[in-house]
């Protein structure tokens, strides 16, 4: 059963939010999700107040939609209306198997955010969030795409980065079939190019704190608040990790990060040392970036061959 053929105000009375009259408006769609514009009448019925739905399906669509709301809350309590204000999720009783999130709505002007403010609020993230534990990973599996996460909390950010990376992999074999190449440099990549990129962060008194990420932040996943002109990111699929991991995201010229952002970012916080390594730990957190590609679109051979 498709959801936009069944949202409507008799399903949606279910959420005690949408109790009111309403109007629903499809709000566009992706490979995994639906998504809306609700309409609720205020009180005194002088203006609307507005909300963005998305329903997915099954049980990944339950747990994507769970993801990206305790993501968004946790982004919320550190940075307030630097994402917006997510409101509930859930299951629908009316449609089998169908999930729903709920946050408010904004009018956004789909272009990337100039660097400056934008970077500003980004390092602030990294830089005020604090893991609950003191440890890697996060309370729930989040979701790139329709992609889990391997989010099991670890001690370390090399032991956490070599799980997420074993993983990607895995899902990759599974979505695309054999890949002689990456398979061919996985040993290699695991047991020699991690722990001389990532070790050297957590030796010597050097340390990592695990700051809280977006997870994929890439240009199509923020844009300008229409009413405020001020960024705003959103669907994110956090974890606590290095704050250096978010730009792994922004190397790759498909999205649309040129060095101004980097230097914008590394003007509040400063690369990590050893700082001679920084570029190779970039491209290796792009290089993760990259296999989620290849495996949410595995018919692009493209992406297997970046």
């Amino acid at each position: 059963m498709e959801p936009e053929a069944t949202i409507n105000s008799e399903v949606l009375s279910e959420i005690a939010l949408f109790k009111g009259p309403v109007e629903v408006e499809a709000h566009g769609s992706s490979a995994w999700a639906k998504s809306y514009k609700i309409s609720v009448q205020s009180s005194n019925g002088d203006n609307n107040d507005t909300y963005f739905m998305k329903v997915s399906l099954g049980h990944h669509g339950r747990e994507a939609l769970k993801g990206e709301y305790e993501s968004t809350l946790a982004i919320h309590n550190a940075q307030g209306e630097f994402v917006p204000k997510p409101i509930a999720h859930g299951s629908f009783k009316q449609i089998p198997n169908a999930h729903y999130y709920v946050c408010k709505f904004y009018e956004l002007v789909q272009k990337l955010p100039e660097p400056s403010e934008f970077c500003k609020r980004v390092a602030a993230l990294h830089t005020t969030s604090s893991s609950p534990n003191g440890k890697f990973g996060f309370h729930v599996v989040t979701y790139n795409g329709d992609l889990p996460q391997d989010n099991e909390y670890t001690d370390t950010w090399e032991s956490c980065f070599t799980n997420g990376f074993h993983h990607m992999i895995k899902l990759n074999l599974e979505r695309g079939g054999p890949w002689q190449e990456i398979e061919g440099l996985r040993l290699d990549m695991v047991s020699k190019v991690i722990p001389r990129l990532l070790r050297p962060l957590e030796i010597n008194g050097r340390s990592v704190k695990p700051s809280l990420v977006h997870g994929d932040l890439w240009c199509g996943n923020t844009a300008v608040d229409a009413a405020t002109n001020l960024p705003l990111i959103y669907d994110p699929s956090s974890f606590y990790a290095h704050n250096e991991y978010e730009l792994g995201n922004w190397r790759p010229e498909r999205n649309k990060f040129t060095q101004s952002y980097f230097d914008a970012y590394h003007s509040h916080i400063p690369k990590a040392k050893p700082v001679e390594d920084y570029d190779d730990r970039n491209a290796l957190y792009s290089m993760r970036f990259n296999l989620h590609a290849a495996a949410l679109f595995p018919e692009m051979i493209t992406f297997r061959e970046m």
